[in-house]
């Protein structure tokens, strides 16, 4: 008798399930439909259900994503080396900054090839702390070891490269975003009403501009009170430029915001908002914007790394600068006085944006291409 060929093993890491169901579903279904065996490792939340539904594996990991006790981040790089060293995945991915580091650190240790994925920088590059300035010696000892290390935009591996973060300059590869399925979020003609809806759709974080946008909603809805302004997603998540839930009370309070708590699907909220709005410090390539973008909303957004890579300022939307109230309260006013016939070219120009630079199709290949270039398999 002739052996089976052995099963693809592939093991993805992040700080919370939830973004890897959200953010990698086509990955994750492009793997488990050619026979892979995926596992999840990430902290235990809703999303383990589906993803097991999927076909995945789901493996429960200690991260403490707020915190800088090194005792609590040793358990995080102790639990990987564990579960790499009884599974022996043929790849790993890492997202987020404590799996991008301790898994990496854990992978060497364990010997299995490991890809980094550099999600977005956050507060490491945002803030000027003693936890940022420890972050980025780890960072510089941990990407030494993995085989490949991913950036979503320019900005952040130049960013990477000038601070010297890089052991390895040759293994940067620019991802350029990790892609919409452009069937799932399909082209929506804009509302005609007569309120004008503005939404702001992610964790609701300091370092994503929320603040900002509140201020921006008063100055707003103070001229033109039919503007409404909404905030969808989770809060008081496990981060430390988290909002707590007596903030946004008291937002709601004063009328200034509805706050529509956490949505499984983002889509009908989209197509309900007349403009899509993320006025954040720094990001990756936001997946909102691209989902927006899709779905045929015009955007207004800060001129920082990652928006702009899906914002034509102009042209999909409006740029406004970043930490500045007044800034983003100029652009909103700008896209609620443009005539609806801008608005909608603005979305049609955007949708054809995202086609052409954002598909999840191309997204995949990567995957695919870089698994087969590692293992000698092809998917």
């Amino acid at each position: 008798m002739t052996a089976q060929p052995e099963r693809l093993r592939i093991a993805l890491v992040c700080n919370t399930a939830w973004a890897i169901y959200t953010y990698r579903r086509g990955v994750l279904r492009m793997l488990t439909e050619r026979g892979a065996e995926v596992t999840i490792i990430a902290p235990r939340d809703r999303t383990f259900e589906p993803l097991i539904a999927m076909g995945c594996r789901c493996v429960e990991l200690p991260v403490a994503s707020k915190g800088t006790d090194p005792r609590e981040d040793l358990k995080t790089l102790a639990a990987l080396y564990r579960e790499y060293r009884a599974t022996r995945p043929h790849v790993v991915f890492h997202y987020t900054i404590k799996p991008n580091i301790y898994g990496s650190i854990a992978a060497r240790l364990a010997r299995v090839p490991s890809i980094a994925v550099t999600t977005g920088l956050g507060y490491v590059f945002i803030q000027k702390s003693r936890t940022a300035m420890v972050a980025k010696r780890l960072y510089r000892f941990a990407f030494r070891f993995p085989r490949e290390v991913w950036f979503l935009n320019r900005d952040d591996r130049d960013a990477f490269a000038r601070q010297d973060l890089l052991a390895h300059p040759d293994r940067a590869r620019l991802l350029h975003g990790e892609g919409v399925d452009l069937d799932e979020y399909a082209f929506e003609p804009l509302p005609e009403r007569e309120s004008f809806v503005f939404i702001l759709i992610g964790r609701l974080l300091w370092d994503k501009g929320v603040a900002e946008f509140v201020e921006a909603a008063r100055r707003v809805r103070a001229i033109y009170p039919n503007a409404r302004f909404q905030l969808l997603g989770p809060v008081g998540v496990d981060n430390p430029s988290a909002i707590s839930r007596t903030e946004v009370d008291a937002w709601e309070r004063d009328n200034v915001i509805e706050y529509l708590g956490e949505a499984h699907d983002v889509r009908p909220h989209i197509a309900n908002a007349d403009c899509v709005v993320l006025p954040s410090y720094r990001e990756g390539v936001p997946r909102t914007l691209m989902e927006a973008s899709a779905m045929g909303r015009p955007i207004v957004a800060t001129d920082v790394p990652g928006c702009r890579e899906v914002v034509e300022d102009g042209v999909t939307g409006l740029l406004c600068e970043a930490k500045n109230a007044d800034s983003l309260a100029h652009q909103l006013e700008r896209m609620l006085t443009l005539d609806a016939r801008q608005r909608a070219e603005m979305g049609v120009q955007g949708r054809a944006k995202v086609a052409q630079e954002f598909d999840e199709n191309a997204v995949v290949e990567r995957y695919k291409g870089t698994i087969r270039a590692i293992t000698g398999v092809s998917l």
